[in-house]
């Protein structure tokens, strides 16, 4: 595509001020001034790009904590292409030892009009919602853990070990609990108050799993989080955890685009006839490839149909339910071969999780297929 007549603008967006820089068509040397951040502020950035700019404006910043409310208030504000672009992929000279913002909004400028940026794909004002509440849901299970963690280890220091059964925080684990007393009204007070967060948290986890489960039943995720549950580990949690950070699955033309996407390939360092593979990448979304790589250690089993499983494909397409099997199939013929070789587990784990990527993008991209 030819870029004559475009101007390219970089943008280094912080919480208070943003510096831009505007590379008219021909132009080397940027126009360059500072912006605050605020909304009347982005609705003149936007007039002053399209008054200056004789042709296409083509907006760009980088990917982090000001998310994509910048790029909706520029776009909403006049005929403007904004794009939000990975950091991590730009491009970056290995002897430049000076960076401040002017320079980086320089940077993005230049580097849109020479097309080396990779744009990130911008979920909706919706999408970006269920994305945080799954966000949420899961900080609240993180912190549910380092509370259980706290309790344990202070039952630990005073020789208090559950011995009942394996299963911790169960049913016969409470009751364990609420048998304990301590002579010291110090340590009361403190086995109280850690008991008090640990249900507050509990009840704070299952409230919002409710909220995820009443957002997995809206039109927009109803079809496609039924087919994930269709996979053996996967229930509704997961499933709206990768549907809100993935998007679209078609979005991704292979399963081995997808499975780059999501940092579970191996890193590689090759040069000559010498060749190098180290770990995965770990690339991309980290949510997402957090789920599926818990996922992947139900695998460990034989397989199997439970009720529960039979339960949750009720109702869904033969062809996902017949891909779903040969997953499962594959998947633990796959964990055992590997396992019985002597691999590392977390390493079998994670070569588990790389393929059900391939199964998960084969079960979202069959419709397509079929509509075609």
């Amino acid at each position: 595509m030819s870029q004559d007549g475009i101007t390219f603008v970089g943008m280094d967006a912080h919480k208070k001020a943003i510096n831009v820089a505007m590379l008219l068509p021909g132009a080397k040397q940027p126009m360059e001034w500072q912006v605050a951040n605020e909304s009347a502020a982005i609705r003149r950035l936007a007039k002053k790009l399209i008054r200056e700019a004789p042709g296409e404006v083509r907006c760009c910043y980088e990917a982090g904590p000001c998310g994509y409310a910048l790029q909706r208030a520029i776009e909403a504000a006049g005929p403007i292409v904004c794009e939000v672009v990975a950091p991590s992929l730009i491009p970056v000279k290995p002897g430049q030892r000076v960076k401040t913002d002017r320079k980086d909004a320089r940077k993005l400028a230049e580097m849109q009009r020479a097309d080396l940026l990779t744009v990130v794909h911008p979920p909706s004002a919706g999408e970006e919602s269920v994305r945080d509440l799954c966000r949420c849901r899961e900080d609240a299970q993180q912190d549910l853990t380092r509370a259980r963690h706290r309790m344990s280890k202070f039952l630990l220091r005073r020789g208090l070990t559950f011995t009942v059964c394996k299963k911790a925080w169960g049913k016969l684990h409470r009751q364990w609990l609420r048998g304990l007393s301590f002579e010291s009204p110090t340590d009361e007070a403190v086995f109280g108050d850690y008991l008090l967060a640990i249900e507050q948290l509990e009840e704070r986890v299952l409230t919002l799993e409710a909220k995820l489960s009443a957002a997995a039943d809206q039109d927009s995720y109803r079809e496609p989080v039924g087919w994930l549950r269709c996979f053996r580990g996967i229930n509704t949690v997961t499933a709206i955890t990768l549907v809100a950070e993935l998007h679209d699955f078609r979005r991704f033309r292979s399963a081995r685009e997808l499975m780059a996407y999501l940092g579970l390939v191996p890193s590689e360092y090759s040069s000559g006839e010498s060749r190098h593979r180290g770990s995965i990448t770990k690339a991309g979304n980290r949510h997402a490839r957090r789920v599926l790589v818990e996922t992947a250690w139900h695998y460990r089993h034989r397989a199997k149909s439970g009720e529960t499983l039979r339960r949750r494909r009720q109702g869904q397409p033969a062809r996902v339910i017949a891909l779903a099997d040969r997953a499962q199939e594959r998947l633990c013929r796959r964990y055992r071969h590997l396992a019985e070789r002597g691999k590392p587990t977390p390493k079998v784990v994670v070569a588990i999780a790389r393929e059900l990527v391939g199964f998960l993008w084969g079960a979202l991209q069959a419709p397509a297929a079929v509509r075609n």
